[in-house]
Order: C-alpha cells, then structure tokens, then sequence
C-alpha cells in the first residue's frame, strides 16, 4: 500500500493515474499478474513506443516494477504491480493540528520470547549469529533494521504524549512485515496477532516471506536466498473499532484499550499461539525491504475542553 499523508507532494501521482491507458495497465497486472511488455502493448492495442513513455511514468511512481528475463526472443521486459491500494490521509493533510506522531525503530522492543529460525540485523552486519535468540537481547539490536522469528513475540512500548484533559480518538500505527520461511517463500502464511495493552486487537494473515526481487532498501551484502521485503500495513484504533488498511477487522475500540494520559501503551505482535498458519514474523526498518521506515505510530487526540471534536457547551 501506499501512504499518502502529505498530499501536497502528490501531484506527479495524480498526473500519472490521469490517464485512461495507464489505469489500464494497473487494472492489467492487477487481474492478470506479471505481464511482458509486448503482451501489454498487443493486448491495448498501442505501440510498443508509445507503451514505454506510461511503463515509465507508472515505474517512476512506484507503482510497478520493471524486471529483465531472457528469451527466446531476446530480452523480454516484465511489468509487476508494486502497489495496488493508495490511502490519502486528507485529514492530516488538512492541517488537523491535534495529533502527535513518533517512530519507534524495530529493534526498540521492551520485550521479547522469540524461536529460531530467527536473528535480526543492522544495515551492516548480522547481529551475533542467526538462529540464537539470546542476540536479541544484546545492546546492539538497538540499531536493527529488520529482524525475524519462526515463533514468538516482540513488544514495544509507544511514546504516550497526552496530556490531562486529552482523550484519544484514533491510534495508528504502520509497519513493513512478511512472514517468515526458510529461505524465502512466496506462498507462506502466517496468522500474526496484534495486541495492545494485552488486549489482542486482531490477526492479520501475511501471504508470504517475499524474496523474488531483491528489496528497494536491502542492502546489496544481503544473502539474495533470505528476506527481501514485506508489505505496508496500516492498524488503527478508534471509537468504532480496530482496521487493517482501512477495512474493520475488529469489534475493539479505543475505551477497550484504556489509554490515557499518563498511561502505557504496548504492541505485541506475535506468532504460534493461536491460529491456523504458523508461519512466523518479518519485520523490516528503514534500510530494509521496499520502504524507508521502521514503526510510525500516530495518535490524533481531542483537545482539552472539547467533546466529539466541538467545543463544550456549544453546538456547530
């Protein structure tokens, strides 16, 4: 997914998605998969030529992926989807001022209980040796940037910056993740809960431990046979409910969760306990995978002296 919460730097995105030929081809590789570019150019009818000036555009914009495969013919150029949803943030672009936001990097946890295969990394070296959870616990995890577990859990302490008077009314947190395989698989579930303040929130399912192209960010040291990137999640808590990438998963709202000021805030992301894919956990930071991050979280809040976004006392 892609997250647009400035929409103001947006404006080569709109221009490429203003065209009925390149929404075309978005709605190709959508339903179809991987295509090479001549099938695309047959199939819409246009010429190979005026084909490769929307490619590129749609590459530029990270919404597709351009890989190179040999053939009979040649070289033949594969066009693959990269992004197939794009959320707008209209209300942070907006100006809404009573929010706060931090970043939490992945190594950060303030808990743990993991099981091999497992290990995690800097942007430079494995930390320790892979397969022994006792590195997780060494003062350098603090610069990891991705890490991985068959079964387990990791557990982060978010930053609560509210104040007396301020009442939450949406907590959002973004993450890269992917299951976890020997190797890579594609096809290879995991059922991932998501708990905060040991109330489990929801379960998410990760298709798969994605390494069939190497990661936008990964570095190029990276053993090519191990975690390449994940996918961009998006979990949300607010008055009517948990989300997933816009989509309610859950009957758990906010007054669940027990947040205020002054209190604990806690994300638990586990594997193994429950559910039917054990499939382990992935998660990538800023210098791995396909995006320039670690955990984002977002707290938007009420202001004190204000109900339901108005003022005491007054109607709109």
């Amino acid at each position: 997914m892609k997250y647009i919460s400035d929409i103001s730097r947006s404006v080569p995105l709109f221009k490429c998605l203003g065209s009925e030929v390149r929404i075309a081809i978005l709605e190709m590789l959508s339903s179809k998969g991987p295509m090479r570019m001549s099938d695309i150019s047959e199939e819409l009818g246009i010429t190979p030529g005026s084909l490769s000036s929307h490619i590129k555009m749609l590459a530029e914009c990270g919404l597709i992926e351009i890989t190179f495969n040999s053939g009979k013919h040649g070289i033949q150029r594969i066009c693959t989807i990269v992004e197939e949803k794009i959320l707008i943030d209209l209300e942070k672009s907006g100006g809404n001022k009573n929010f706060y936001e931090t970043e939490i990097g992945i190594g950060l946890y303030s808990d743990y209980d993991v099981y091999p295969t497992c290990g995690l990394s800097t942007s430079e070296h494995i930390i320790g040796m892979v397969d022994d959870p006792k590195y997780f616990s060494s003062p350098e995890r603090a610069n990891a940037e991705i890490l991985w577990f068959t079964e387990g859990y990791v557990e982060y302490i978010i930053p609560n910056y509210l104040e007396e008077g301020q009442a939450p009314l949406e907590l959002l947190i973004s993450f890269e993740i992917a299951s976890e395989a020997p190797g890579t698989r594609e096809d290879w579930p995991s059922d991932i809960q998501f708990s905060i303040n040991g109330i489990p929130v929801c379960m998410w399912t990760a298709p798969g431990d994605f390494g069939s192209t190497p990661g936008i960010y990964t570095p190029e040291w990276w053993d090519r046979n191990w975690n390449q990137y994940g996918l961009l999640k998006f979990l949300s808590v607010n008055d009517t409910g948990t989300f997933i990438d816009g989509v309610r998963v859950s009957e758990v709202s906010l007054k669940n969760l027990s947040i205020a000021a002054g209190s604990d805030i806690r994300l638990n992301m586990s594997v193994g306990d429950t559910g039917a894919h054990k499939g382990g956990l992935t998660l990538y930071g800023h210098s791995f995978g396909n995006y320039p991050q670690d955990i984002k979280v977002r707290m938007q809040y009420r202001p004190e002296g204000t109900e339901n976004g108005t003022e005491k006392g007054r109607e709109k």
